[in-house]
């Protein structure tokens, strides 16, 4: 049973930063693929950012995080990370962690994965 945890979410005012963590369980971590996602208010959850497996040679950004936001891995920590940098209220929301097996490359869709966290509120103050 593979289990994603999340951590790092909270409270921050614009232009501020955050860093969140993905922890995995497991012994295969280097083989799945990651990805983040989130859920504002009254919204549907959208793709954040994506990275390889191994690696992590490849990786994807949504338009609206691309230049502000960094995803990267620690395969020897079993965790992924998302440095988040000029944050506005535009990224308050629930953010997820996602996981694939077995698949190339660097995902942007939901279905794509097989493995989800349960989220955590990041909130920014204007």
């Amino acid at each position: 049973q593979v289990q994603l945890v999340e951590s790092g979410g909270g409270l921050v005012q614009v232009g501020g930063s955050l860093r969140l963590s993905c922890a995995v369980s497991g012994r295969t971590f280097n083989n799945y693929a990651m990805g983040w996602f989130r859920r504002a208010p009254g919204k549907e959850r959208e793709f954040v950012a994506s990275i390889s497996w191994g690696g992590g040679t490849s990786t994807s950004y949504a338009d609206s995080v691309k230049g502000r936001f960094a995803i990267s891995r620690d395969n020897a920590k079993k965790t992924m990370y998302l440095q988040m940098n000029s944050l506005t209220p535009e990224d308050t929301a629930v953010y997820y962690c996602a996981a694939v097996t077995g698949r190339p490359g660097a995902h942007r869709r939901e279905y794509d994965y097989d493995y989800w966290g349960q989220g955590t509120q990041v909130t920014v103050s204007s």
